[in-house]
């Protein structure tokens, strides 16, 4: 089964993933149209049944603003930094087990620094703590890569999963090099535990 819809814009843009009941119930209302299907049993209620519904197209095109302004949260800014330090450069599944992925701001919130995405790297608790409120030159702790603010399609979908024929709509509207960074993103991603269920955001 799915974990989620791909919605595209009524261009065919792709917007974001929804979780399947919230797909549904954009087509029930005529806000959307089922473009794909995954070809498993239908979705019933008491009276009607419907495919269910892979990706979706809205009805009425929605403006979709060019530069995307998410407020950094840390899962985002783990998934930019692709799960690793940025100081000593070990990755999530590298760390013991005291240890964690935490926000570090190379100009420190108490010397006027911002949570801006130039500002802010993942690094993990030892580095975290070693570098405390200096500034990276004053303790020689330059970050790996420079921070910058990551494309929208790269952060909006840098915590779910695409099925092939999602990843279609991903590669024919913004082309093969987004859904490579994509698929990178999705590659760095801790796995969920034998039997565990991932949680994607809608």
């Amino acid at each position: 089964m799915t974990a989620g819809c791909l919605a595209l814009n009524a261009s065919y843009e792709p917007l974001t993933m929804v979780p399947l009941r919230r797909a549904l119930r954009l087509v029930i209302d005529g806000k959307a149209e089922i473009v794909e299907a995954d070809g498993q049993a239908p979705v019933r209620s008491e009276r009607r049944a419907f495919p269910r519904p892979l990706v979706i197209r809205l009805t009425r095109y929605v403006h979709v603003p060019r530069r995307f302004r998410r407020q950094v949260t840390n899962t985002f800014l783990f998934a930019r930094d692709g799960y690793r330090c940025q100081y000593c450069g070990r990755a999530a599944v590298e760390l013991k087990p005291r240890e964690g992925l935490t926000r570090d701001h190379l100009i420190p919130l108490s010397r006027g620094g911002t949570n801006e995405w130039t500002n802010v790297v993942t690094a993990c608790s030892p580095c975290n703590t070693r570098k405390a409120n200096r500034l990276p030159a004053e303790i020689g702790m330059e970050p790996l890569a420079r921070p910058t603010e990551p494309h929208f399609v790269h952060l909006a979908w840098a915590v779910r999963r695409l099925t092939p024929i999602q990843a279609r709509y991903i590669r024919t509207f913004y082309g093969e090099d987004t859904l490579r960074e994509l698929e990178r993103l999705e590659g760095a991603l801790p796995r969920p535990a034998e039997g565990a269920v991932p949680v994607t955001s809608a």
